[in-house]
């Protein structure tokens, strides 16, 4: 995968009907998007939504078959956004140094706007954990694949030690940035955020120095 994320192919989730390609569905989850921005998911129903798109309920089961597979077509939307972003800086320029200590800097900035900002996506991606969404598993496999870049792109060049398997680093690293892109932990960390992956940063690219 690299990092042009198609959104079109990885919309068509867990419970959703009919074409992969579909404006009407499209549109559907745009209308839904703004009416859980205004209201939250947890308080929003599939009748609801119907109304304030101005379709029946009947009209919007034919493209998803539950109020949860809107709700994982906007957590997978947003979650490829970010992961867009995060593919930008690790095919990006500048050491494999630079790039990683940018990663984290980025998941601290995503998920504090996301928390103050755009609290009612915070609000889906806690519900998409809970219930384990397939859209979390597919930006936790992205991520591990964004820091495997970064990872083998600092052995090619020498700055990074190469005798420790390539699956036990990045999946290390994975676990050091949960506490920056994880909802749950990140709700509870809120205070010092920067700092906080500036340390765990250092310490991992010490850990990795040849």
């Amino acid at each position: 995968m690299n990092g042009v994320t198609d959104k079109r192919r990885l919309s068509q989730g867990a419970g959703q009907r009919g074409p992969a390609e579909h404006e009407r569905r499209d549109q559907i989850i745009r209308a839904a998007e703004q009416h859980i921005h205004a209201v939250g998911y947890r308080r929003t129903s599939v009748a609801d939504l119907a109304r304030a798109i101005g379709v029946s309920t009947a009209y919007i089961y034919k493209f998803f078959d539950s109020k949860r597979a809107i709700g994982e077509a906007i957590c997978a939307m947003t979650l490829h956004g970010i992961a867009d972003k995060l593919w930008s800086i690790a095919e990006g320029p500048g050491s494999a140094e630079v790039r990683l200590r940018l990663i984290y800097s980025a998941l601290v900035e995503q998920g504090r706007a996301m928390y103050f900002n755009e609290r009612q996506l915070h609000e889906i991606t806690l519900v998409a954990v809970e219930q384990n969404w397939s859209s979390i598993g597919t930006y936790i496999d992205t991520l591990q694949q964004i820091v495997r870049r970064i990872v083998l792109d600092g052995r090619e060049a020498g700055e990074f030690e190469r005798k420790t398997p390539i699956d036990e680093v990045c999946g290390a690293i994975l676990q050091t940035m949960a506490p920056f892109s994880h909802p749950v932990l990140l709700q509870v960390r809120l205070d010092n955020l920067d700092e906080s992956a500036g340390a765990v940063a250092r310490l991992v690219l010490r850990s990795l120095a040849p």
